[in-house]
């Protein structure tokens, strides 16, 4: 009875222990689908292959309001810089305007944001934000739309079913419970080193593609193809321009070539880091990456669905607004994104995260996040004499646009 008693007790802990080490998904993207036909789904969702954390960032673009389109100042400017000589033999006959100007920009937002997506029609969605406000955004990469490379949802009674944009009438996001079981593991997460020294720590997103630590990394190793989960692996490294260096658990390591995991043919390495948004570095920019386990997952109540950009505008001239702020004459809400690049890895950052912009000269900015880290981004109209105009409301109700060659700096202060 005693060495019952003992196994039983034996076998309770071993439980707890495999409870401990299970995987905690509650950071994972998690949702009611309903289908076109009247079918319902609820599960952990993959979309697109390579989201699949709240933390991720959902791509389109988005139609810029007319009203913003009025101001006369920056039509002037738009045509005129956009004015090309024409000339026949030599002789200057005329002029025509070559601006490239639509209503349309580029958009993104973290998923956590979103209550419910609802589909229009094949290249446009309907989101409804935890705050109310609505945003239509359009296909602009494969994350909406026909385009898209699938929509895989794991259903409690159904099982893993993928899903196609025409199948999907509207999805209502939700949080996921800690104990949310998939069949793909763990979201991977780990630290990555440039050659430049910088790092980066966040969940993972290698290659464009594989996410999970039951995803695999393909390469040959002495002519002997390997196809390796991620589960397996420690670490990986560059080793030139056509090669990695694999480090496994079991403390064994290779080389591994022929694949577009391991060579410069690597669609890039993506961080999404919870403080601020996304990273993607190139191969000829990447080091090292050294998988580890978040402290915490980010979660669907981590976020609030944003509020109206707020903040100081100084001028060069040494005036200040204060009030509400639209940048670059698009972004008015603290869940939108900045974009450029730095020293050759190019960042998304969530304008919610942002303590400063500081202008640098007419091509670039340096951007302060609330953690106190900088970068000196570039590559962008949101930061380079292409953005068209920072539009401050006053709270005394005036409206006031700074253009980049009289801006100085903005200042966001925690709300």
């Amino acid at each position: 009875m005693r060495l019952r008693n003992i196994a039983i007790v034996t076998a309770l802990l071993a439980l707890t222990a495999a409870a401990g080490m299970a995987a905690d998904n509650s950071g994972r993207i998690y949702g009611r689908v309903t289908l076109y036909d009247g079918d319902v789904l609820e599960g952990l969702i993959r979309w697109d292959k390579n989201e699949a954390n709240w933390v991720d960032i959902l791509n389109g673009t988005k139609e810029v309001p007319r009203q913003y389109l009025r101001d006369e100042r920056y039509r002037d400017r738009r045509e005129y810089a956009g004015k090309k000589e024409i000339e026949f033999f030599g002789i200057k006959i005329g002029e025509t305007s070559g601006s490239s100007w639509s209503g349309n920009s580029a958009c993104g937002i973290r998923f956590g944001h979103i209550r419910e997506l609802e589909v229009i029609d094949d290249d446009r969605a309907l989101l409804t934000l935890k705050s109310g406000q609505e945003l239509e955004l359009e296909e602009s990469s494969t994350d909406l739309g026909s385009a898209i490379r699938g929509i895989v949802i794991e259903d409690a009674d159904e099982g893993e079913i993928e899903l196609i944009w025409e199948d999907i009438e509207r999805i209502e996001f939700m949080a996921a419970r800690s104990d949310e079981a998939s069949r793909f593991g763990e979201r991977l997460y780990g630290t990555l080193t440039t050659r430049r020294g910088e790092e980066f720590t966040g969940f993972v997103c290698w290659d464009i593609d594989e996410l999970f630590e039951e995803d695999i990394l393909d390469g040959d190793e002495r002519n002997r193809s390997r196809k390796i989960p991620f589960e397996k692996i420690d670490a990986i490294e560059r080793y030139s321009s056509s090669a990695a260096r694999v480090f496994l658990k079991n403390g064994e390591d290779m080389v591994l070539r022929g694949s577009n995991d391991v060579d410069d043919d690597n669609r890039g390495i993506v961080i999404s880091d919870p403080s601020f948004g996304d990273v993607m570095v190139e191969w000829s920019e990447f080091e090292r990456l050294e998988f580890s386990r978040p402290e915490r997952q980010v979660t669907y109540d981590d976020f609030d669905g944003g509020r109206p950009l707020y903040g100081t505008v100084y001028t060069e001239d040494d005036d200040s607004y204060t009030g509400e702020i639209r940048w670059d004459n698009d972004e008015a809400y603290t869940w939108e994104i900045i974009d450029g690049t730095f020293r050759n890895v190019e960042f998304d950052i969530e304008f919610s995260h942002i303590k400063e912009i500081r202008r640098r000269g007419y091509s670039g900015a340096i951007v302060t996040l609330r953690d106190g880290r900088e970068f000196q981004l570039r590559d962008s109209n949101d930061i380079d004499d292409s953005n068209k105009g920072i539009y401050i409301t006053t709270e005394g109700g005036e409206d006031i646009v700074v253009y980049w060659d009289e801006f100085d700096r903005a200042e966001f202060p925690s709300r």
